[in-house]
């Protein structure tokens, strides 16, 4: 396919190595737009982002999105890299230095803890019920970033608290509630779950 020929809402695949170890991921949007990085959940793969929409979506609004598939993950083999090592490699090896980073549950802990170590790699951080926030509560004063914090309403899994948590500690967090929806909020409210992020995306950080 000639690579000229895309359109900003088609969904390719990409590979990055890692020490010769292969990273799967799936791209859209225009190269120069801001680049945000999607990972997934315990139980999903980059492809999820795909089915949602959110990879689509995203690409209209003018931003170059990567979904990651985390080692073992999707179609990524397992390797004993750490997931903080795929992330900068990934990061280093785009066209830009800095990135957009949006995770839910087991994915935003591993962007949250990424971005507390790493915060000169990170224009923004965006969780969507992130596991880990109790173990990075003496931390969580140190973001000093634009944050964005989505939690369902009847998340059993990471409760609201952890979200709250993140909004009082974090200078800069808005936490946004969505009444009804469990811990994977984005998957239950679609709709919902693109709005919100395209809004914060206009305002905070436009493309």
């Amino acid at each position: 396919m000639d690579i000229r020929s895309l359109q900003v809402t088609d969904i390719i695949t990409q590979q990055f190595d890692y020490g010769g170890h292969p990273i799967h991921a799936l791209q859209a949007g225009p190269d120069s737009g801001p680049l945000i990085l999607l990972l997934h959940g315990k139980m999903f793969q980059a492809a999820t982002w795909q089915e949602t929409g959110t990879l689509a979506k995203l690409a209209e609004a003018g931003y170059h999105v990567v979904a990651l598939d985390l080692p073992g993950f999707g179609n990524s083999p397992f390797t004993n890299i750490e997931p903080s090592e795929v992330l900068k490699t990934v990061i280093n090896q785009s066209s830009q230095n800095k990135a957009i980073l949006l995770g839910p549950s087991m994915g935003g802990r591993i962007v949250l803890e990424f971005t507390l170590d790493n915060p000169d790699l990170v224009t923004s951080l965006i969780l969507i019920g992130a596991v880990g926030v109790q173990e990075n509560k003496e931390r969580l004063k140190e973001l000093n970033l634009p944050c964005l914090a989505v939690w369902g309403g009847e998340d059993t899994i990471s409760p609201l608290t952890n979200g709250r948590l993140i909004q009082q500690e974090v200078k800069s967090a808005e936490l946004v509630i969505i009444p009804g929806a469990p811990h994977p909020c984005y998957l239950d409210q679609p709709n919902e779950w693109h709005r919100i992020l395209l809004r914060y995306l206009t305002e905070k950080l436009p493309a």
